[in-house]
């Protein structure tokens, strides 16, 4: 991101989620986005994810201007190159585990048989290999999450984007899905993790702190592995 600005409103009502934001991440790190409520995270985040668009700067997404691209285009490298981490889940509820993981298969017009196959492979990846058949409902907050998880990952994307993805989970839950990260990473996937809870930020390799729609610092360290507990 070069120089983005993200402006609400008009006039008196006028709120700049984002001021000159400049922000470069590399493919296969990992970095924590960190900062308080209303900071400006979830806005640079939804920039990142092509959700929304910036009002002012530019967004480059492996060297594409994603400024420049149109809708279709933008749904495309949304499908191909980013998956989505919530921090609700977002999973469907009339559907099982592994047809909430086809979905964005299905969309991209993989054959059902090959997108059934890589469901199941990403499943299995996530620890829920003998879930496959459960829906939401039958299924704990952690082991939901893990299912979006593998929902963003089925497709091979390069880059994971989470946004609060431990909000609603206990804490042994935001463990395992916090492991799952750092594998994903390691494997060479970059990652991107919005949050507010320090034990989050712990997993990452570089942490990058939001406040009133800027930048306050950016650090880069070594990982830390830290084991949350209760």
């Amino acid at each position: 991101m070069q120089h983005v600005w993200k402006t609400y409103g008009v006039g008196e009502a006028r709120v700049d989620a984002l001021r000159d934001v400049s922000l470069r991440v590399d493919r296969g790190e990992y970095v924590a986005i960190m900062g308080p409520s209303g900071s400006g995270k979830t806005t640079l985040m939804n920039i990142a994810a092509c959700m929304d668009a910036a009002t002012r700067g530019r967004f480059l997404l492996d060297g594409y201007d994603v400024t420049e691209l149109d809708e279709v285009d933008l749904a495309t490298v949304r499908n191909r190159m980013i998956g989505l981490v919530f921090q609700s889940f977002n999973l469907l509820p009339r559907l099982d585990a592994l047809e909430n993981v086809e979905l964005p298969l299905v969309y991209a017009g993989v054959p059902r048989r090959q997108r059934r196959a890589l469901a199941m492979s990403a499943l299995q990846s996530v620890g829920l290999g003998t879930r496959v058949r459960h829906r939401p409902n039958e299924l704990s907050g952690g082991q939901q999450q893990r299912v979006a998880i593998a929902r963003a990952i089925v497709g091979n994307p390069p880059l994971l984007l989470a946004d609060e993805p431990t909000g609603n989970l206990a804490t042994s839950q935001a463990s395992e899905v916090l492991d799952i990260f750092d594998g994903l990473n390691d494997a060479g996937r970059t990652v991107v993790v919005i949050t507010h809870e320090a034990s989050v930020g712990d997993h990452a390799k570089r942490i990058v702190r939001f406040s009133d729609g800027r930048i306050v610092a950016d650090e880069r360290r070594a990982a830390r592995r830290v084991a949350l507990t209760s």
